[in-house]
């Protein structure tokens, strides 16, 4: 009987796996693809969804206090937690099924367990059982994910003591050299011993079945204001702690001054430009000791939630084998998604970079393409939208102005309001603005904050990837009215 040889072999069913897989079977490639547990990976089960999920139930509970400026009279309001965890995991179920239906139907051999690299035409494939069965294909597509990253300060054995248990909560400094292998920097938090103390991860956070008390967030990112916003919303005293001089660093200033206004008056307090040196659990709760303006600060909570970031999930024996380049950073792939090793390729978040879903999901499409279609389909990474899914959210693709004039370019700024906009006074939507950036008349960065920012900004997401430019969009008509308005020229 002649051996099973497939086209292709996606290691990681998460969305970038999943889309590299469906998509090369609907071009008639025959594909197999392995995932260790949970189809959807990280984004379905602790990213994307489980967090948009709360952040609707906090966002419809927190609107309520509008509704009597709309002559809208509620009565006592409340919530149950049990029933908003209920909720979420009904969201999770729902794209993890969805997830396996449509690799299913496009004719994807689905495999559960581990898959190993052993060369670079065959994967190993240990079942739940342990049966294992060597598996060969044309091309190997890794898809490992990401996973928390650990924060770079020290919590000092000696005092970070469960109150629950004798054993050391953390046993060697969380700093970690950049020769450090990623594996044993993770070895040292490890999910259990997360579980069972109260310095969370944001993967840790979704297994805690009462609401916190209150909370101290290290990391001012996109993680920590999506869980801060959750958490203030339902009434939770929240801390964030950020090393940078602001929030959300990366982005537009005025928008994070904006929503650094917004977190303030729901009750949430931020230090930034605030370095935390020590974090330690007591028998009450967490102390983090931490620096700012030369000043030592204690701040006390329930739980102390690390947002600090994510990072590749690299399984460095078989890189190593296999003789694939790798760093802390991710697996290195060329323009082509390809690693140094012909015929072996990786996508998403192992490859470092901007660490978001969609981005994951074009680069397997585009993969597929380029091996069993035509190529038409692409992957740029200057194009990727982002969104942060706080209240009001803020959503941008393409430069910042400062990025854009970092560049040496002279730049046009058009800025719009949403007081301006009647929708938005209408919806009582709140404060926002739509800023487009351009240079030479040609578009290169659109930043929006405000409500149905992570909606708006794909038009403008498609206008950039068409090299749209300013007499372009002057000529783009909208309906009124609308809250698409804001994006009027």
């Amino acid at each position: 009987m002649p051996e099973k040889i497939f086209d292709m072999i996606v290691i990681g069913g998460g969305p970038g796996g999943h889309a590299a897989a469906e998509e090369s079977a609907r071009y008639g490639a025959r594909v197999c693809i392995v995932e260790k547990a949970q189809w959807g990976g990280t984004c379905t089960h602790r990213g994307c969804v489980p967090t948009k999920a709360l952040l609707a139930c906090s966002r419809h509970f927190a609107e309520l206090k509008k509704l009597n400026r709309l002559g809208i009279t509620v009565g006592e309001t409340g919530y149950d937690f049990t029933a908003i965890r209920r909720h979420r995991d009904q969201m999770v179920r729902i794209s993890a099924l969805g997830v396996e239906k449509s690799l299913k139907e496009a004719g994807v051999e689905m495999k559960t367990g581990e898959g190993e690299i052993v060369s670079p035409r065959e994967v190993a494939w240990a079942n739940p059982a342990g049966q294992r069965e060597v598996l060969t294909a044309r091309h190997i597509v890794i898809a490992w994910g990401s996973e928390p990253a650990l924060p770079p300060f020290s919590i000092t054995p000696h005092l970070s003591l469960s109150p629950r248990s004798s054993t050391p909560l953390i046993q060697t400094s969380t700093a970690a050299s950049p020769s450090s292998s990623p594996s044993t920097q993770s070895s040292a938090l490890t999910a259990p011993q997360l579980a069972s103390s109260r310095i969370l991860t944001s993967d840790t956070f979704l297994q805690l079945t009462t609401l916190p008390k209150s909370m101290v967030i290290i990391g001012g990112g996109v993680i920590g204001v999506e869980f801060a916003t959750f958490l203030a919303e339902l009434g939770v005293p929240v801390q964030i702690v950020e090393i940078f001089p602001t929030i959300l660093p990366y982005e537009e200033e005025e928008a994070a001054t904006l929503l650094l206004k917004e977190l303030n008056r729901i009750g949430v307090k931020v230090l930034t430009a605030t370095k935390v040196d020590d974090i330690r659990e007591t028998p009450e709760g967490i102390s983090i000791i931490a620096g700012k303006d030369g000043q030592t600060l204690e701040l006390k909570a329930e739980y102390a939630l690390l947002c600090t970031g994510r990072r590749p999930r690299l399984d460095e024996e078989s890189l190593i084998n296999t003789g694939i380049r790798f760093d802390r950073r991710g697996i290195a792939v060329d323009e082509k998604q390809e690693t140094n090793i012909a015929g072996i390729y990786a996508v998403g978040d192992v490859t470092g970079g901007i660490m978001l879903a969609h981005r994951a999901i074009q680069q397997g499409r585009a993969l597929a393409s380029r091996l069993f279609g035509d190529g038409s389909v692409a992957f740029r990474a200057d194009i990727v939208p982002s969104v942060t899914y706080s209240h009001p959210p803020i959503a941008r693709v393409g430069l910042t102005e400062l990025q854009a004039r970092e560049k040496g370019w002279s730049v046009e700024i058009v800025r719009n309001d949403y007081g301006a906009n009647i929708m938005a006074r209408t919806e009582l939507a709140g404060q926002g603005f739509a800023k487009l950036i351009f240079h030479k008349s040609n578009l290169v960065g659109t930043t929006i904050v405000g409500a149905g920012a992570p909606d708006l900004i794909a038009s403008l997401a498609l206008a950039l990837t068409t090299g749209a430019n300013l007499k372009t969009l002057k000529s783009w008509i909208m309906p009124h009215p609308t809250l698409s308005e804001v994006l009027r020229l």
